[in-house]
């Protein structure tokens, strides 16, 4: 069982709206895979083993095999290129919880706030593949990002 902030508790199976108003943000690299956009949310964590750079890479295109994430840019990132600004934020998503994760005391990332409670989450129409390495999306629960989260159903 996960907590948040708001005292909410969640579990592995429940069904979430979320969703994240858009932020501006600004394009400092960019491949032909993904764009790298300075991260409007987070700090960088002086006190770190970790040296984040304030960035996240965003995917161009949604691949086939694996989901891409629930962070979105507008224009879409197939229309950026560096030094272009754009918005980022998560559109209204249903997703499902497959996996928790709790810290205590709350797990060095390289940003600020250092997440205490994180949840991987997948759409809800896409299956779960247990024994994937890297599969689904994680939220934060003490996330700086404005992350609105609405518990739909239960498992």
């Amino acid at each position: 069982m996960a907590e948040d902030i708001d005292g909410r508790q969640f579990q592995v199976g429940d069904v979430l709206r979320v969703s994240c108003a858009s932020a501006q943000t600004r394009v400092v690299h960019a491949t032909p895979f993904d764009v790298t956009v300075e991260w409007p949310w987070a700090r960088i964590d002086p006190g770190s083993a970790y040296r984040w750079n304030g960035q996240r890479a965003i995917p161009r295109a949604e691949r086939t095999d694996e989901w891409s994430g629930l962070f979105r840019t507008t224009p879409g990132p197939q229309h950026l290129e560096v030094g272009a600004t754009c918005l980022v934020g998560i559109p209204e998503t249903l997703v499902r919880i497959v996996d928790i994760g709790h810290y205590d005391p709350p797990i060095d990332v390289g940003w600020l706030p250092r997440p205490h409670t994180m949840v991987i989450v997948l759409p809800v129409d896409r299956p779960h593949n247990p024994y994937a390495e890297e599969e689904g999306d994680t939220i934060d629960l003490d996330s700086a990002a404005p992350i609105k989260i609405e518990l739909l159903s239960r498992a």
